[in-house]
């Protein structure tokens, strides 16, 4: 009887396991799809739809690949940021001077989206070591003063297959680079993807 159980529970534990790598590449996936895509560094505000809004497909900023890799596995980071912010307002950054939330911007800030992952149970620890960043990861740095950005880890290796790259928007559009160590890491964070 102790042995059935035990069988199951590995079992049990490796399908959770497998499941959930597998859920981690296809955001990994989905991030690399967006790299072919042209898009213009574009932080102006926009008035969106409500749920599942986007500003003009030709435009963003990092978040917005974060934002657009979850949607293409059917999570929706403006809905569910703001339907967390709404219920817990006091808990998110107030840089902005807000008195409530904005469905149109919530989710296109990187403190907020830091916010959120960490309320969710998503937070990974901050290291130096590269393989503990895996596809699917979602990176946050510091790039200096109080400027903050976002990114993916992605299944694709550096050149010296030491590091996973990221696809990020820096300025250039959403692009793959070489750039996990390049900036104070400040967030790490492996978001549940299904239920």
């Amino acid at each position: 009887m102790k042995r059935a159980l035990l069988i199951l529970l590995l079992f049990s534990f490796n399908l959770c396991f497998s499941q959930s790598a597998v859920e981690q590449l296809e955001l990994s996936s989905s991030a690399l799809e967006l790299t072919k895509q042209k898009v213009t560094y574009d932080p102006s505000y926009f008035s969106i739809d409500y749920p599942n809004g986007d500003i003009p497909s030709d435009k963003g900023v990092c978040t917005d690949v974060v934002i657009r890799a979850y949607r293409k596995i059917g999570i929706d980071l403006q809905k569910e940021v703001h339907e967390d912010m709404k219920a817990n307002f006091n808990a998110y950054p107030k840089i902005w001077g807000l008195k409530s939330t904005d469905k149109n911007i919530d989710h296109r800030r990187v403190p907020n989206l830091m916010t959120f992952f960490k309320r969710k149970g998503a937070e990974k620890p901050i290291t130096k070591k590269a393989t503990d960043y895996k596809p699917g990861d979602v990176v946050c740095w510091n790039l200096g003063g109080a400027i903050t950005h976002i990114g993916i880890v992605v299944e694709k290796k550096s050149r010296d297959g030491k590091r996973n790259l990221i696809v990020h928007n820096i300025g250039s559009g959403q692009v793959l680079e070489d750039c996990l160590f390049n900036y104070k890491i400040i967030g790490h964070y492996r978001y549940k993807i299904k239920n």
